[in-house]
């Protein structure tokens, strides 16, 4: 064989071997990078949270109590949001409705986000942006309270689903971020999260929702049999 072959050969050799043990240089780094990204990214989370609730504790536990009211009343909580918004507002139905903590009666609770055949034929038939404020139109009473979930409070469907909620006499609660958008305006109480950034908001979404069930559920029933 041709040295010259032989040394070409060697060379690719080498530089794949270089290339590995670069490789294997970054992975040893990379666990303090990620330590450090993750640090990050919790910090910014809990930072967004403390200051949310520095704001808006107070308007957490009332709209908590606005909820109570109308479950007391023989009305039900109507949930609903986009996205990642959809999510917490089946996860907030969920907990209401089954349990939180305590072992008691299931609550009125319905996420507008889950039936497919209802909300395909709304935005087929009405349009997207009507397949919120339609069920609220078919399901809601006045009495009853609407949870809006939205990172932005600008999107179509959830204004006009709020704009629906007012007409029937239903109080509207809007979980939002950023500045609260054109839904803030149709809300009887408003619970904005201070960030412009979108996971930092649907992490201090999530944990309202569960500080609201947990509010709930001691407003409503004794201390007993309680889990965790």
């Amino acid at each position: 064989m041709p040295v010259s072959v032989i040394n070409l050969r060697d060379l690719r050799i080498n530089k794949e071997a270089s290339g590995r043990l670069k490789d294997l240089a970054d992975l040893e780094n990379l666990p303090a990078v990620m330590t450090d990204r993750i640090a990050g990214m919790v910090s910014e989370s809990l930072e967004v949270k403390r200051r949310f609730f520095d704001q808006h504790a107070d308007d957490v536990g009332r709209a908590a109590s606005m909820v109570v009211h109308a479950f007391n009343a023989n009305g039900k909580l109507l949930v609903f949001g986009n996205g990642g918004s959809a999510a917490d507002a089946q996860h907030i139905a969920g907990e209401l409705v089954n349990r939180f903590l305590q072992k008691r009666r299931g609550l009125p609770a319905i996420a507008l986000t889950t039936d497919g055949g209802v909300l395909t034929c709304i935005a087929n038939d009405s349009g997207f942006e009507n397949v919120f404020a339609r069920q609220i139109e078919a399901l809601g009473t006045k009495g009853d309270v609407c949870l809006a979930i939205s990172t932005s409070g600008t999107s179509s469907n959830i204004v006009r689903a709020c704009e629906q909620a007012r007409a029937q006499g239903i109080k509207v609660i809007g979980l939002l971020g950023r500045d609260g958008g054109n839904v803030a305006a149709l809300c009887d109480l408003t619970l904005i999260v201070p960030s412009n950034d979108t996971q930092r908001i649907q992490e201090a979404h999530n944990l309202t929702g569960h500080v609201l069930c947990e509010l709930i559920e001691l407003e409503m029933f004794p201390l007993q049999n309680r889990e965790r």
